[in-house]
């Protein structure tokens, strides 16, 4: 079993095959970035210089959503969403202490779909959650997934971290220079060499499978793990961002007092990092070294599309660009991700269709609708039930009228996004609702208000009628990364992950 892991860890070669693509099938290009917000120069969501050209530049191949929404503002349930086509309130997904393959190990996701349809599946990142138990190997013909090889000194856990090798922290640690903030939220520059980094590492296998020939058409993953903690880029990306051009968000000091309780909560929730950082002085450079690595990431998304560009799969590849959830940087007292709000929720979402006119849309979308809009794509048929849309009315014409997207957080909690509302619906039944039209930082809470009653109520429409209870957390089960399987702690039954077990 460990031979086949160390294979299906490293996946050395990559086929020697014929044509592009059988049967006019696209292949499918499938990046993304993690805990970006809308900080792109095409979204315009930083109010500074951001250096995003390859962003940019594949908006103008394709279609820049401009109102897109992460189905969680957090990294597990999110994913598991956007790759099962199910909202959390389906599943029970809710948050990110769930495995999500021995709760629902006949769940056909987005991979084992492209597998079952024919094409070569393959990945690299972090696609799924990138804690272990999270990216099951039967889900892939090969996948080099993120050994943390750059920060090893973060990776103690090896419930989480099994194969990586941890370290202990090296000299400089933390080079952020601010005390007493948790281990991972660091930042700065490392003494590792470029060709070394984690996502450097990942964008290298996609070159060298683009640079390949297929004898299939094919999916391919790229999970960019930057701009999430901890923030280490090289030099140059700090440099494009001097100090004195750094823009810190706008912020209102009585912002959360027309906030519910638990709104608040979630709000507190990690304020004590942004406490420290800002008696520290330090506030400009954490920002510095957020867009730093916005600009890093956009870097390898640029490797990538100079060699698709100049490959043969160019005229028939799909490209998929989506970050998990987005982050906030000190907006209503908030550092971290983890709410419903905009700074948490909105996130670069753009669809390239080599046949489809480049364009930009408005309507709220969110990345729930990914899976249905490429089995529309990929003309691939089945029985699967999607929490979803597809988006192809908007790829074909951008003004096509879209429902609200619905953005999740935890049992009971989630947002109706439209085109200009935002509502905000909490467990306890307290809400808020702003109005984009006028209050793009989402300042004042109209939900008190009776002129906008019908408003709220052709928003609460949208939200989830019923709730799932929470799956089964990791603690039901004993997992074991040699063979990739968990046993049910309470039944004893076992499910394997990997592709020679069953």
């Amino acid at each position: 079993m460990r031979q086949f892991l160390v294979l299906f860890f490293c996946v050395a070669s990559i086929m020697h095959v014929k044509s592009a693509s059988i049967g006019g099938r696209p292949n499918v290009l499938f990046i993304s970035v993690d805990d970006m917000k809308d900080w792109v120069n095409c979204l315009g969501g930083y109010e500074g210089d951001v250096y995003t050209p390859n962003i940019d530049r594949l908006a103008k191949r394709g279609m820049l959503f401009t109102n897109a929404h992460c189905v969680s503002p957090k990294c597990a349930p999110s994913r598991a969403a956007i790759m099962t086509g199910l909202r959390p309130s389906t599943t029970g997904l809710y948050d990110n202490q769930h495995w999500w393959y021995p709760n629902f190990p006949n769940m056909v996701t987005m991979p084992i779909r492209f597998r079952q349809s024919g094409y070569l599946v393959y990945g690299a990142g972090k696609i799924f959650h990138h804690t272990a138990g999270n990216n099951p190997p039967r889900q892939w013909n090969g996948f080099k997934p993120l050994l943390f090889r750059d920060d090893p000194w973060f990776r103690g856990s090896k419930l989480n971290y099994p194969w990586t090798k941890y370290t202990p922290n090296p000299k400089g640690f933390p080079f952020s220079g601010v005390k007493g903030l948790p281990h991972e939220n660091d930042w700065g520059v490392i003494p590792v060499a470029d060709k070394e980094l984690d996502d450097v590492k990942t964008v290298d296998f996609v070159v060298r499978f683009l640079k390949s020939k297929q004898d299939s058409p094919f999916f391919l993953a790229c999970g960019l793990f930057r701009p999430h903690l901890p923030w280490y880029a090289p030099r140059r990306f700090f440099d494009l961002y001097p100090l004195d051009k750094v823009v810190v968000p706008k912020k209102l000091e009585e912002d959360l007092d027309d906030v519910p309780e638990i709104g608040k909560s979630f709000a507190a929730s990690r304020r004590s990092d942004l406490n420290k950082i800002e008696k520290q002085g330090s506030i400009l450079r954490a920002v510095q070294a957020y867009l730093a690595s916005i600009s890093y990431a956009d870097e390898q998304l640029g490797r990538i599309l100079d060699v698709l560009e100049s490959s043969e799969y160019n005229s028939n590849t799909v490209i998929i660009f989506w970050s998990d959830h987005g982050w906030h940087l000190g907006e209503k007292r908030h550092w971290h991700k983890s709410t419903l709000w905009e700074e948490s929720t909105r996130i670069p979402l753009i669809i390239a269709v080599p046949q489809l006119k480049p364009d930009v849309c408005d309507q709220p979308v969110s990345l729930l609708d990914l899976y249905p809009t490429l089995m529309e794509l990929c003309s691939i048929k089945g029985g699967h039930k999607f929490d979803g849309l597809s988006l192809m009315p908007q790829l074909r014409l951008p003004e096509t009228k879209r429902n609200p997207a619905v953005i999740e957080f935890r049992k009971g909690n989630a947002a109706v996004r439209s085109e200009r509302w935002r509502y905000i619906r909490y467990s306890d039944g307290s809400e808020e609702l702003y109005d984009h039209k006028t209050d793009s930082y989402e300042w004042e809470n109209l939900a008190s208000k009776k002129k906008y009653k019908t408003v709220k109520q052709n928003l609460i429409e949208w939200l989830p009628k019923q709730w799932a209870e929470p799956a089964l957390s990791k603690n039901s089960f004993k997992f074991d990364p040699d063979s990739y399987s968990w046993v049910n702690k309470k039944t004893g039954k076992r499910y394997f992950g990997s592709n020679s077990d069953n």
